[in-house]
């Protein structure tokens, strides 16, 4: 079995890659929460009953789950690269050099590597380390912001930081500081891990990029048609350079069709995924605020060429069409968020009510506080399988952007 295999959204999930939500979570306050992102805090211990719920329902139906801290550690005994992986991060957490580096570093190698890896997602705090205050230069302008070392509560949304597309992942540039450091585990994991030791992926995008894009934008809608929106995290200039290194190595990755689709860039509408999810060969999921009047929205339609730009771009607004002839089907069933209704709709698809995870076709996972949206899948004949959600649900992401396959069966 390859490193990674995966071909669709719908395809029985065999493998995938979860992050348990940590102190990272606690570490949020009122007056940081804007700066990590974040519009509420989560009651810890509850969330992570909640994630272990969710990881419950995928180990029943047939998925291997994965720890991404775990990996990450593995991976560092593997390669022998404790200081090196922590000199990494201290560099793009604004600690590059100066006594609170050092400081830093002595403390957070003096742990043991799974409690380095922990304590580099959850923070360090100014009050951990004892720092002379003529030494005290920090990134940070205020002197009374409480980190040396920002926590990353957005950690167990790992679809974000990395996603896979066929035998092959992008390793991604997040849009925001506050979660740029996320993607450095699944790279350092893909590098030195023994999993992935034969090499036998590849990688289409390294997050050494300015352009900026983010795995809950990416769908992999069959195999050879991928899906990216253009959205508040994922730039155009990025989807390009993913569909020619999709193209040129199309022998590798099969792809022959990157659809394009312009979603409004707005907090309540971070992702593609928030507002758009496949649940079966000819069903998805849609919120119906990314549609005009008219029932329009823009997409660009890309194959590759023999040009100056090795790829041709066509344009359109009518979304159903494009997805019927991309997949081959004549008949496409596009289920409304909320049941379209003009409060429920808002108010489920913050509640991510849009962003299902099937874990084989026409059976999804999502979160049973959308008891709307979820009636009218099952009224569509999709099997739904809830899980609980008051605490997971305040950090804006659902099933589907805290998980990262690795393996899906063909479908």
């Amino acid at each position: 079995m390859p490193a990674i295999h995966v071909f669709s959204e719908i395809g029985k999930l065999r493998r995938v890659i979860v992050h348990r939500p940590g102190r990272e979570v606690e570490n949020l306050t009122p007056a940081i929460m804007k700066r990590l992102l974040f519009d509420d805090i989560p009651y810890l211990p509850i969330a992570q009953k909640e994630h272990d719920a969710l990881v419950r329902i995928l180990q029943e139906n047939g998925a291997e789950v994965l720890y991404l801290e775990q990996l990450t550690s593995q991976a560092i005994a593997a390669g022998r690269i404790k200081s090196a992986f922590l000199e990494k991060n201290l560099q793009e957490a604004g600690q590059a050099s100066g006594a609170i580096h050092d400081a830093l570093k002595e403390y957070l190698l003096s742990l043991d590597t799974d409690r380095m890896v922990s304590k580099l997602i959850e923070g360090v705090r100014k009050n951990e380390l004892d720092v002379k205050a003529d030494d005290l230069v920090s990134a940070v302008d205020d002197p009374h912001y409480p980190f040396y070392i920002d926590p990353l509560p957005s950690m167990y949304f790992t679809r974000d930081p990395q996603a896979s597309i066929g035998e092959g992942l992008t390793i991604n540039r997040m849009t925001f500081a506050a979660r740029q450091r996320e993607s450095m585990f699944m790279e350092t994991v893909t590098k030195y891990h023994p999993s992935f030791a034969r090499g036998d992926f590849s990688v289409w995008r390294n997050r050494d990029h300015q352009t900026h894009i983010e795995g809950g934008d990416e769908l992999i809608l069959s195999d050879h048609v991928l899906a990216i929106g253009i959205s508040q995290r994922t730039c155009a200039a990025a989807i390009q350079d993913v569909a020619k290194k999709l193209f040129v190595d199309s022998g590798q990755s099969h792809f022959d069709t990157v659809i394009a689709i312009k979603i409004p860039e707005n907090r309540a509408m971070m992702h593609l995924d928030t507002v758009l999810t496949m649940v079966n060969f000819d069903q998805f999921t849609v919120h119906p605020g990314i549609l005009d009047a008219g029932g329009k929205i823009d997409t660009w339609t890309m194959h590759p060429a023999d040009n100056a730009q090795g790829l041709t771009i066509s344009y359109s607004q009518d979304l159903k069409s494009v997805l019927k002839n991309a997949l081959g089907v004549s008949e496409l069933d596009l289920i409304p968020t909320g049941a379209g209704d003009l409060i429920t709709a808002p108010r489920e698809q913050w509640t991510d009510g849009s962003n299902t995870l099937a874990i084989v076709p026409g059976v999804v996972v999502t979160y049973d506080r959308n008891y709307v949206s979820n009636a009218l899948l099952q009224h569509h004949g999709i099997k739904v399988i809830e899980t609980v959600s008051s605490e997971l649900s305040r950090g804006r992401g659902g099933p589907r952007c805290m998980t990262m396959p690795l393996i899906r069966d063909d479908i």
